[in-house]
């Protein structure tokens, strides 16, 4: 039995169900949490905290993959290219520094990774890609409702509007990295 050790990607790239969804589609991801992550404010926070833009706190996932199936790089590439890393804090209708596009890593590979792929992914875009690219101090998990939110609410007008779409682009763009 091969032995798996698993690894650790942060990132937020507007709504955390949106990014959620998209990685819950890839091969050798195991779980995909929704939570918040580089915010200011002491304590937990609470998602109508962090919708205040008090928090300083981003909406972001951290998905467990296992790196013998996917790559770290891989998954960047797949994050960077399911939202608009142009557009400074927004996506869409969604508004506001906890918006923001960001990649929170766990390790000094990690950063010089993120950077590569930002830096080879720069001249698709017509803007500059806003990313953030920081060191992931405190990750905090979002409340129980927001977990697997497009698995248990696929009917509702966002997830149809919004993440549907966004499923289909990834579909299409990345089909040899999902799951059958």
């Amino acid at each position: 039995m091969k032995n798996e050790t698993l690894e650790l990607l942060t990132v937020g790239g507007g709504c955390f169900w949106c990014v959620e969804a998209v990685f819950n589609e890839i091969k050798g991801v195991e779980k995909v949490v929704s939570g918040y992550s580089g915010g200011n404010a002491p304590g937990r926070p609470t998602y109508r905290e962090v919708c205040s833009g008090l928090t300083g706190h981003a909406e972001v996932v951290q998905v467990t993959f296992n790196p013998e199936v996917v790559s770290y790089e891989d998954l960047l590439v797949i994050f960077m290219t399911s939202h608009d890393p142009t557009t400074l804090n927004r996506q869409g209708a969604d508004a506001g520094t906890e918006y923001r596009s960001v990649i929170y890593y766990h390790n000094p590979a990690q950063k010089e990774i993120a950077k590569v792929v930002l830096r080879e992914l720069a001249t698709y875009y017509e803007r500059p890609i806003v990313t953030e690219i920081s060191p992931l101090e405190v990750f905090y998990e979002a409340e129980a409702y927001h977990q697997d939110y497009y698995a248990n609410n696929q009917s509702a007008g966002y997830c149809n509007a919004v993440i549907t779409p966004k499923l289909a682009k990834l579909r299409k763009m990345h089909a040899d990295k999902l799951k059958s």
